[in-house]
């Protein structure tokens, strides 16, 4: 492990990159992994309950499958006032994958790394000062503001079914400022094109940045608990720690709830 705090705590914050000199093209291999892991894990879980379910005798599995499946409808059915068959599905996507992402800031901020460094060097021959391993996907603003880049996508799909191309670009020039005189609509539509564009950009900056900003730090404050003795450790962890939940959870929620909302707001008129 590292000889110091300063050592342990970039040790701790530093991606395994897949060539780190390639730069913007180079992959977070611990990212992407474990993202997709955690991915098969929702659909894994989830198609087990579907298969399994029944209807005379629900398992507590099936149970809070069905609750969390029911939350998620509720919220659609209160905010989505088009109609949609993504919409339920992509919220329930939303929830629960960024929920679990966010979950594994709850884990020993030791575990996982010094298993990839017992791993790297056992079998690899690696240096354990060079194996590098961040388990939070989501404290990685490369997935967030992937999400979000998603999200966006899906806002402007969305907006040309709704209202069609020709609907969509006029919204974006003669709104929120509208006039009847034709003269007027010109000198506005600069300026009406100008605040649509920010709005949007808007949208998947606050988005990634949100989820990006309260993760990180929740994965930052682990890891100064974690150079405190061992005593400190758990009085200060434990409480943090039951605190954390609800952060990760509340995150998730507040992803999807904005999501829902931004997507809602893309099929109604302005």
């Amino acid at each position: 492990m590292a000889s110091n705090a300063t050592d342990y705590i970039k040790h701790h914050l530093t991606f395994w990159n897949s060539d780190p000199s390639a730069g913007f093209w180079s992959l977070h291999v611990d990212t992407f992994s474990i993202s997709l892991i955690l991915g098969f894990i929702f659909v894994g879980v989830f198609a087990f309950v579907a298969r399994r379910g029944s209807v005379e005798a629900p398992g507590r599995l099936q149970i809070f499958v069905e609750m969390i499946l029911e939350m998620v409808q509720t919220q659609v059915n209160d905010i989505f006032h088009g109609k949609s068959k993504l919409i339920a599905p992509l919220a329930l996507t939303i929830f629960c994958w960024v929920f679990l992402m966010n979950f594994m800031d709850l884990f020993p901020v030791d575990l996982f790394p010094m298993l990839a460094q017992w791993i790297g060097h056992t079998f690899f021959g690696m240096d354990p000062h060079h194996v590098y391993l961040r388990v939070v996907p989501s404290a990685d603003v490369n997935t967030t503001f992937a999400m979000s880049l998603s999200v966006l996508a899906l806002i402007i799909a969305f907006s040309i079914k709704a209202k069609g191309l020709g609907g969509w670009g006029k919204e974006l020039l003669t709104a929120p400022f509208h006039a009847s005189n034709p003269i007027a609509m010109i000198v506005l539509a600069p300026i009406n094109l100008a605040l649509q564009c920010v709005e949007l950009i808007a949208k998947p900056i606050s988005l990634s940045l949100r989820l990006f900003g309260n993760l990180y730090a929740g994965e930052m404050i682990f890891i100064l608990i974690a150079l405190l003795p061992w005593g400190l450790q758990w009085i200060l962890g434990a409480p943090w720690a039951i605190f954390h939940i609800l952060i990760i959870t509340l995150q998730a929620f507040v992803f999807m709830m904005l999501t829902i909302v931004y997507l809602s707001l893309a099929v109604e008129a302005h």
